[in-house]
């Protein structure tokens, strides 16, 4: 562990640990009075109902703070019409901490569609509206307006993916950080453990948070560039003619096709070692400018160089600060945080959680935990880089793992204390169910390297890929006295199962649920390459593995694959060609997911832009196939939904349109047939589905698993 990193544990207490543990954070004056509080030291908002678990944010951190000895009270999903709400625990002592939940409040709220959500998988009873736009923005100023004095540090994932300018989907904008717009002193990104607890002792010390600056995992503002620190302009790009050297933040990027290696024998090898020699000596005092709000906000190229640049700066080994000028201040974003050990996940995971909700929300449902309420997080982070996917912005491309040990005393405790259990683990995963304790094979390459991804566009010679660790996890798990089953819930990188056979078979025999979802994504080149997916034939070897073994368990068991409609680089002929594949293997996709532009991610700027940040970006360089209209946006799902034959008519035109006639008949190789039923069969038809619930139900449950990991949820057609 680097020295500008102490451990989580190591810090001296604050005095308040003498209240103790308790049983539940306070929601009310009343429970504060139970406790003999007579103020809380820090309040969390949190667009979350409040559940005393391990997958909720508010949780986590409410607990490491009080496990450090602060007064933490929680106030969750307030009214935010007026600042009353945020006056019900009293005046904080330290600060407000304010938190959308653990999704983007606007992802929760609305469709890819931007149709408003009937329901809110985060409140009790399922219901809708109650949590306000961009709700962190709008909890920060309530909380301003409630107390004046007392500071609001802004964190959890709306946070973490608004913290620099961003193409805001919903308003077709490019907007500020919400640092600026929310009116907070300072920002966490990412899980944020590490700088809460570091900025909490500091501020309690009697440090003003206008002056704590640099704590990593941190943004803030500034009016000028420190001393001492050396500033790389990367502001421009295509200067013409000949130009003073600049230090380019392009290197060792995906142009460059494996890890950095100490033994690099070519010159491709030694420029992923390649640094600038004075940027080498110093990281730590350089900042690279990226180019201002304005001019983001005005030029999309500038747009897309400054996202390539922010996700090149993203491995806490190698990373640099990053400066953006907003109007006449600067926002400064601080390196990431040094990834969690195993014993400080241990740690934050041994929390004396309740693993229940608070109790003034009585016996209503809260569908988000009853879905992850007996599953099990063993790990954190993701390599796979998808462009699409939220994960790595917000947790970072390093596994973080908890041990043996600490899982299984947790699935003890489902077992011993938590109401309702049967026997079954829900889950027993992450953000990426196989993921865990595969990393770099050296920690000094890891820390070098300044790729996007180590699985693409295949994996990386230095990746240790044996699952051995997970699968003797699996059947320790599943030997527990009281557990009869365990299932595996989380997405699955099938791409790195297939290394395993040993693996895929342990998973298929014993922790298949009947249906495991996979997410191949598409089957054409053109939209893989922008995701930064793998491959059909990944899944086509993995589709052999799974049915292979279970056939060898004497199972009848079934692959869910997911694929997405309207991703940046998808043309109509992929379309459809991905259609051909479905029909050709028997499947019919009940699920489609439109692709959700959310905020910082490299897909979401591709679709502003029309660039490919993955690769150097510039004014010449090549264009990306965008799919933005409504119109354009359901003709891809229809497609997906070839067998329906309410998309029969608009997929026909469209066939014609492309001179694709040939595909409209009722042939194996024809897409839809060349006549269209009656309404009145058609409508017979939709009911038979609606029947069919087994399916739907399984599929369902599967989709509300994923939800705390903060990623949109796939969307219904």
């Amino acid at each position: 562990m680097p020295a500008s990193a102490p451990k989580l544990h190591d810090y001296n207490k604050y005095w308040a640990e003498c209240y103790g543990i308790a049983p539940q954070l306070p929601m009310s004056r009343e429970e504060m009075d139970a406790l003999g509080w007579d103020s809380c030291d820090i309040v969390i908002v949190t667009g979350d109902a409040y559940v005393d678990h391990p997958s909720f944010g508010m949780a986590i951190i409410g607990r490491l703070l009080e496990a450090n000895g602060f007064r933490v009270g929680i106030i969750a999903q307030p009214d935010w019409q007026s600042k009353e709400a945020f006056e019900a625990l009293g005046k904080p002592n330290l600060y407000f901490g304010v938190a959308a939940g653990n999704m983007d409040s606007m992802i929760n709220r609305y469709t890819a569609d931007k149709k408003v959500r009937n329901d809110d998988a985060y409140t009790p009873h399922g219901a809708g509206g109650k949590r306000p736009d961009r709700c962190s923005l709008v909890y920060s100023q309530r909380c301003k307006e409630a107390f004046s004095d007392v500071p609001v540090v802004l964190g959890g994932i709306e946070a973490s993916l608004r913290r620099i300018a961003h193409f805001d989907y919903w308003q077709g904008k490019v907007r500020r950080s919400i640092l600026l717009d929310a009116s907070a002193d300072i920002l966490l990104f990412g899980n944020a453990e590490r700088a809460i607890v570091e900025l909490s002792h500091r501020i309690a010390r009697g440090d003003s948070v206008k002056d704590i600056r640099n704590i990593r995992g941190t943004a803030l503002l500034r009016d000028d560039t420190p001393d001492g620190f050396w500033e790389i302009d990367s502001t421009r790009i295509d200067r013409p003619g000949r130009v003073d050297h600049i230090v380019s933040p392009y290197v060792n990027t995906q142009d460059t096709e494996a890890c950095a290696t100490k033994q690099a024998e070519t010159a491709d090898e030694a420029n992923v070692l390649r640094f600038v020699p004075d940027a080498k000596k110093n990281r730590d005092k350089t900042v690279i400018r990226l180019p201002s709000f304005e001019k983001v906000r005005n030029d999309v190229v500038l747009y897309a160089h400054a996202n390539r640049v922010l996700h090149l700066e993203t491995n806490p080994g190698n990373a640099r600060a990053l400066v953006q000028a907003h109007g006449g201040r600067d926002l400064w974003i601080n390196p990431p945080a040094q990834p969690l050990s195993t014993e400080e996940m241990d740690y934050v995971f041994g929390m004396p959680f309740t693993r229940v909700p608070h109790t003034d929300y009585g016996d209503a449902r809260i569908p988000a935990y009853e879905m992850i309420r007996f599953s099990v997080n063993i790990m954190r982070g993701c390599f796979g880089g998808c462009t699409f996917c939220s994960i790595t912005e917000h947790e970072g491309r390093i596994i973080q793992n908890r041990s043996e040990e600490s899982i299984l005393e947790e699935v003890k405790k489902i077992r011993d204390t938590v109401p309702g259990f049967t026997g079954v683990i829900s889950d027993l995963g992450g953000p990426t169910a196989n993921m865990y304790r595969l990393a770099c094979k050296s920690r000094e390459i890891e820390a070098a390297c300044r790729l996007p991804s180590c699985v693409y566009p295949g994996i990386c010679s230095n990746l240790n890929t044996d699952h051995s660790a997970l699968t003797a996890l699996y059947r320790k798990v599943r030997e527990l006295p009281g557990v009869k089953k365990v299932l595996v819930a989380s997405g699955l990188r099938y791409d790195l199962a297939v290394e395993d056979p040993e693996y895929v078979k342990e998973l298929v025999t014993h922790h298949v649920g009947g249906y495991l979802k996979i997410a191949p994504e598409h089957t054409e080149q053109g939209p893989l390459d922008k995701m930064m997916k793998p491959g059909i034939g990944s899944y086509d070897r993995f589709k052999e593995m799974f049915e292979q073994y279970s056939k060898e368990a004497n199972k009848e068991q079934y692959l869910i694959p997911y694929f997405i409609a309207a991703h940046p680089g998808t043309t109509d002929e992929d379309m459809v060609n991905l259609a051909l594949w479905l029909k050709k293997n028997n499947f019919r996709a009940d699920q489609v997911q439109a692709f959700y532009p959310s905020p910082m991610a490299t897909a979401t700027a591709m679709y502003h832009s029309g660039k490919n940040p993955l690769r150097k970006v510039s004014y010449k360089s090549d264009t990306v196939e965008t799919v933005k209209s409504p119109e354009n946006r359901r003709l891809h799902k229809a497609i997906l939904r070839y067998h329906d034959p309410l998309n029969w008519p608009l997929i026909r035109e469209t066939l014609k349109n492309m001179n694709l006639g040939r595909l409209i008949g009722s042939g194996d190789d024809q897409l839809v047939p060349l006549d269209q039923p009656s309404e009145k069969d058609v409508r017979y038809s939709a009911r038979r589905k609606n029947r069919a619930s087994v399916h739907q139900k399984r599929i369902r449950k599967g989709k509300a698993l994923t939800q705390h990991t903060g990623l949109p949820p796939r969307e219904q057609s």
